[in-house]
């Protein structure tokens, strides 16, 4: 039993593992990658060739506070901010990146941004609460048949049980909105680095590439 415990943590600590590192993977097959939570569009004076130009050879643009790569033959950005060690710019539990579509109209181009999380974090997040919610609920169920409300010392009890489970509640729920809030900030400082960028004429058009993302780990786009 102990054994299979183990065994059963292990793939549960590699699965996080593997979901986070695709989630914040750089690579084309990563862009849609993770559980997307909210949308927003917006439209830039700008040609594709002034993306190309600006995120240059291997379509990777360092931002203050984050880091964004284009993707031509997807129409695809993908933008997530830099956490840096021993700062406070810690890593919550529901970390969020961008997916942003390109799309040419008349105007110049329509961004569609998609704000995602790792699937681990929705699916853990809806879990615990579900298990909260849920077992509040059956246990009143199952305490009112054994008679636990016949009396007002059980119906007492009864009351205890679920403001217990009540403030579990809403302590995550305010957990949840405080983490999205301070997230959703760093994502959007992101994205608003990238529009300026883009639309500035006096941006350089060839970007260096951010320390947190090795060479190696980036090739070249391919030209069409």
């Amino acid at each position: 039993m102990v054994i299979a415990s183990v065994f059963g943590l292990i793939i549960c600590a590699a699965l996080v593992i593997g979901d986070w590192y695709q989630f914040t993977s750089l690579q084309s097959w990563a862009t849609r990658y993770g559980c997307g939570i909210a949308r927003r569009r917006d439209t830039l004076p700008i040609s594709s060739d002034r993306l190309t130009a600006v995120f240059g050879p291997y379509g990777v643009l360092s931002l203050p506070h984050g880091i964004a790569r284009w993707f031509p033959a997807q129409g695809r950005i993908v933008i997530r901010p830099s956490y840096r060690l021993f700062s406070l710019r810690f890593r919550t539990a529901w970390p969020l990146k961008g997916t942003v579509d390109v799309i040419p109209n008349a105007q110049g181009l329509t961004l569609h941004m998609t704000k995602r999380i790792p699937w681990t974090s929705a699916i853990l997040t809806i879990l615990w609460l579900g298990i909260v919610a849920g077992g509040t609920m059956v246990f009143l169920v199952m305490y009112g048949l054994d008679g636990g409300f016949q009396s007002a010392r059980g119906a007492l009890l009864a009351l205890g049980i679920v403001a217990v489970g009540l403030l579990v509640l809403g302590f995550g729920l305010i957990l949840l909105s405080l983490a999205y809030r301070l997230e959703d900030h760093r994502l959007m400082e992101v994205y608003y680095e990238l529009q300026a960028t883009v639309t500035d004429p006096c941006s350089p058009v060839i970007p260096s590439i951010s320390n947190e993302t090795p060479m190696r780990n980036i090739v070249p786009l391919q030209q069409s």
